[in-house]
């Protein structure tokens, strides 16, 4: 798989800088980037700040965990509550 050469926080500071009233294509030459590259970028974080660029960090949950998880809560002495998410109640 190719490397990505820029991080999203730079990608957005390179359109900032464009923002800002710098020349799309001396900025390409500059940064070394396309000009189709530099209208992708805008097209795709356009308005974002770094703070929004990347997604929070979730928790993620392997297929194993759930079963270890709920193993050790029926070994449990207290009464077992199972949740399950986004499962809509059959109508009646």
């Amino acid at each position: 798989m190719k490397r990505k050469r820029f991080t999203e926080e730079q990608i957005i500071g390179i359109l900032k800088e464009a923002e800002a009233g710098a020349k799309s294509t001396d900025l390409c030459r500059r940064h070394a980037i396309s000009e189709q590259t530099f209208y992708r970028w805008k097209a795709k974080y356009a308005g974002l700040e770094v703070n929004e660029a990347r997604p929070s960090v979730r928790p993620y949950l392997r297929p194993g965990h759930t079963t270890r998880i709920l193993e050790c809560a029926l070994q449990s002495r207290g009464p077992v509550e199972v949740v399950t998410a986004y499962r809509r109640p059959r109508p009646t």
